[in-house]
């Protein structure tokens, strides 16, 4: 322990006995980096906070979805310090002046873009800084550089997501049109071709399609009159039937009276014209009454003459419109099966037509559905072109205004000029005592002996006289105040960079 303190000792007085040396040393270093540190220009940052907000009000299928405005959106963030964009900023700011070559120019952006730096902090909210150096201009024009570049790039950023989805709308529609017109032109032109083939061809069965779906087309048809011929067939026979039991006329009473029986004859002829058969509990009881009017009535002279049924002539109007109504679908089912037989025996005979009529039918609904899918794909971009235009879709809420930096975020001055004193002082410290390790003198006595290998018997101490200690005092006094000199000129650069960073407009 006592060696160490010893070799401590005898540092100090090393560089104790060259410390204008060592003052010289830390006065070069400190002036020089001082200087340095002054030549630096100051970088001053603008911050800004922006909150994108969508709305999925209308479906997704009328409107824009959340995730395809989100997807827009960051298609914008990470495009926003594209070449092109980084162009206008330029441009609309005082980076542009006095720059007329697009070399120039092309230099200019490329220094901005690593000067601009946007992170989304949130999903929404987005941050755009952008940092400006002094160099070339006053630190009150670095500032307002900082700021007004933000404040471009939010403006860019606005422009983008709202100009540029109607842009991309725009040329969709423009494109989807074009598409249309051509669709159009060749739907018309099959559908020409198919009008003309069927009716040369294929215009002998009602409706469209190829020749297997009109035979089916004619099958079903067939099997409909079918059906419907018997019902009609079945109505006839009952008709017939009634007809058959329903007297022609009835008889009359005297002067014209109708007797009994013939009103019960009329009511009975009504009941079976309304369908009720002679199992009926009314035709039962209405049969006996006639039968009972009829023995009571038997020798009657005034009821041998008879008048008209009404019943009769209703029941035989019937049969006639029942028989037309069978006729005519005979006559609709002989039409089908002939024109069935027809188009089975000129398929046989012309196999290729049937062939082409497919070809045909299959073009034409090919184009059909591409015709109408682009149609549908027209509407539905328009659509969201109108949600763009004519709704708020985004809202754009500017949180934080690009700000106006009052004190440069980088260099550090203060630290700076610490750190230069702290290297002067290091440097003046190391200088003498390296030089005092190349020196041939032995501070100690012990030195000296363990340097020799020989005993040193004694040391004379050094007496001073009065002036000579007058003379040191002196000295120390120069000393001490080139030392606070040294101090007093850092911390007058202390005091001017805080007076600098308060006066930045």
């Amino acid at each position: 322990m006592n060696g160490l303190y010893e070799e401590f000792r005898i540092a100090v007085h090393s560089v104790w006995q060259r410390r204008w040396l060592a003052m010289a040393i830390a006065w070069g270093i400190c002036v020089l980096g001082w200087l340095a540190v002054a030549l630096i220009p100051n970088t001053y940052e603008s911050q800004a906070k922006l909150f994108v907000q969508t709305k999925a009000i209308l479906p997704d299928n009328t409107g824009i979805s959340a995730v395809e405005r989100q997807k827009q959106i960051d298609t914008v963030e990470q495009t926003l310090t594209s070449a092109a964009n980084l162009e206008k900023v330029v441009r609309g700011t005082d980076l542009g002046k006095n720059l007329v070559t697009p070399r120039e120019v092309e230099g200019a952006v490329g220094g901005l873009r690593g000067a601009i730096k946007i992170k989304s902090e949130q999903d929404n909210l987005f941050e755009i800084s952008a940092t400006m150096s002094a160099g070339g201009r006053s630190d009150g024009e670095a500032a307002t550089l900082a700021r007004d570049v933000v404040q471009k790039l939010i403006d860019i950023f606005v422009e983008e997501n709202l100009a540029g989805g109607r842009g991309e709308t725009s040329d969709t529609l423009r494109f989807l049109d074009e598409q249309l017109a051509k669709r159009q032109k060749d739907l018309e032109i099959a559908e020409q071709k198919r009008v003309k083939f069927e009716t040369e061809n294929l215009g002998m069965l009602p409706g469209i399609g190829s020749v297997s779906q009109r035979l089916e087309q004619g099958r079903i048809e067939i099997n409909q009159i079918d059906s419907q011929l018997i019902a009609a067939q079945s109505a006839l026979a009952a008709i017939n039937g009634q007809v058959a039991g329903t007297p022609q006329t009835i008889a009359g009473g005297a002067g014209g009276a109708v007797s009994p029986l013939a009103q019960a004859q009329g009511e009975l002829a009504s009941m079976k014209a309304r369908g009720l058969t002679d199992q009926h509990p009314d035709v039962l009881a209405l049969k006996s009454q006639i039968a009972a009017l009829r023995a009571a009535g038997a020798g009657n002279a005034n009821a041998n003459y008879g008048v008209p049924n009404p019943a009769y002539s209703s029941l035989v109007s019937m049969k006639a419109e029942r028989e037309a109504a069978v006729t005519a679908l005979q006559s609709r089912k002989s039409a089908l099966q002939g024109e069935m037989n027809a188009m089975v025996a000129k398929q046989i005979q012309e196999p290729g037509v049937a062939a082409e009529q497919a070809r045909i039918a299959r073009d034409y609904e090919v184009l059909k559905t591409s015709y109408d899918k682009l149609l549908g794909d027209r509407e539905q971009v328009r659509l969201r072109g109108q949600v763009e235009t004519q709704t708020d879709a985004v809202r754009f809420d500017l949180i934080t205004p690009p700000s106006s930096p009052r004190t440069p975020v980088a260099p550090n001055r203060p630290l700076l000029l610490v750190a230069v004193l702290l290297a002067g002082i290091a440097g003046g410290v190391g200088g003498a005592f390296a030089l005092g390790q190349l020196s041939a003198s032995y501070p100690t006595s012990a030195k000296l002996e363990a340097a020799s290998g020989l005993p040193v018997i004694g040391s004379i101490s050094q007496m001073l006289t009065q002036a000579q200690r007058d003379e040191r005092k002196r000295k120390l006094r120069m000393y001490l105040g080139s030392g606070g000199a040294l101090v007093g000129v850092f911390l007058l650069l202390l005091m001017i960079e805080f007076i600098q960073r308060g006066s930045v407009v």
